[in-house]
This record gives structure tokens, sequence and C-alpha cells, in this order.
């Protein structure tokens, strides 16, 4: 599995090459320190995962993750960041990162880049915290007859909100990998959303208690 590492903390960098190289299984092809080397570097080594700080000078890592999944819509970018402010969360997740961790879990960063790569998404129990009250304060008023859900779609789209795969959601509702999967992408097209991430966002803004 390749990785980018970008963090304008120089000693952050190697620090975290060192406790993923030793983890086993990663591989750092890069690292760099900015928003524009973010964007450069993923250009140059189209690695499996960007590991991107956000509150860098110049170019925050919002705003080259933006740039990089014009280009690359399947990007997976894991943030990692001193910071749980309300605004980088909602920002971090409508953009369709795939997850949201503090630099402080050190233990959770090999583990966390393994899920991304699984296709989940993946956030540290501090973000998990303040997501459900910074969706909740965005909530709209939301009527599944508007965008005709039937029932099962919405317990699924409930259940993507908490986390859960296809496999996952396929035994919890008694119902084959592959008509899950089919039915997250009929719930996508009716709500207009591009992935998964956007469906959770979705999830926490309009339905979520």
């Amino acid at each position: 599995m390749r990785v980018v590492i970008v963090d304008d903390d120089r000693l952050v960098s190697v620090s975290l090459k060192t406790i993923l190289e030793a983890s086993g299984g990663i591989e750092v092809c890069a690292v760099g320190e900015s928003g524009e080397d973010a964007v450069s570097l993923y250009r140059e080594y189209k690695p499996d995962v960007l590991l991107s700080d956000i509150r860098m000078n110049g170019m925050t890592g919002i705003a080259s993750a933006e740039e990089i999944l014009k280009d690359f819509p399947d990007a997976r970018i894991l943030f990692l960041t001193t910071f749980s402010d309300d605004e980088y969360i909602s920002k971090a997740l409508s953009i369709g990162a795939k997850g949201y961790i503090l630099k402080q879990d050190f233990e959770g960063i090999a583990p966390a880049i393994e899920a991304v790569m699984r296709g989940q998404r993946v956030f540290g129990d501090a973000v998990m915290n303040k997501l459900t009250s910074v969706m909740s304060s965005q909530k709209k008023s939301f009527s599944p007859e508007e965008y005709d859900l039937l029932e099962r779609e919405m317990q699924i789209i409930e259940l993507v909100g908490n986390g859960l795969n296809n496999k996952e959601i396929a035994s919890e509702l008694f119902l084959s990998e592959g008509t899950v999967r089919n039915s997250v992408s009929l719930i996508l097209e009716k709500l207009g959303l591009r992935d998964r991430t956007q469906l959770a966002v979705f999830y926490f803004k309009n339905i979520a208690k």
C-alpha cells in the first residue's frame, strides 16, 4: 500500500513515516509540507492513500483535496490534524474525504489507512463525538416522499450513515450484498449524490435524530 504524507511540521512527517512503515504493508513513497505539495505529489505518485494535514501555510489541506478530487474523483484522502473544529469536520465530509482523525491518535493511524483502503470511512473518536452535533445544527426539514424513498431505502441510508459497509448492511437487513449495492446506487441517484460519504453527510444533515 503506497501512501503520501503531507504536513507542514517536518518532524511530524518523519515520525509518521517511521510509524507507518514499521507497521508493515505500508510504503511511504513521498513526504510534503504544503497543500501545493499535496497536489503535485498526488499527481506524481498517485498513492493509494493521501494522509494530509489541514491547516498549512498557503493552500490548506481542504483546498488541495478539492483540487485533487476534481481530477481524481476516486482519490482516498484521509485528513490528519490536531484540530477538531466543526467547520473542518463538515467541510472534510462534504468534499468527499474518506476520513478525519486527530494526530494524537498515533496508534490508530495505520488501522485508519487500512480501513480507508477497504472502502470504509474513518473518523476518530473525538471527531465522531462532534459529528452528530455539527450535522444536527445544519438539519433541514426532510420528507422521504419528496425523494421517492422507500422504507427499506431509509434503513439503508441510516446504516450507511452509521458507517456500515455493504456486507454489514446485508447481514443487518437479511439481504444479499448485491441487493444492497444496487440499492445504494439507486439511493445516490434519487438524492443526486456522488458517493457513500456524501450519503452519510446527507443522513446527518437531514435525517439523524
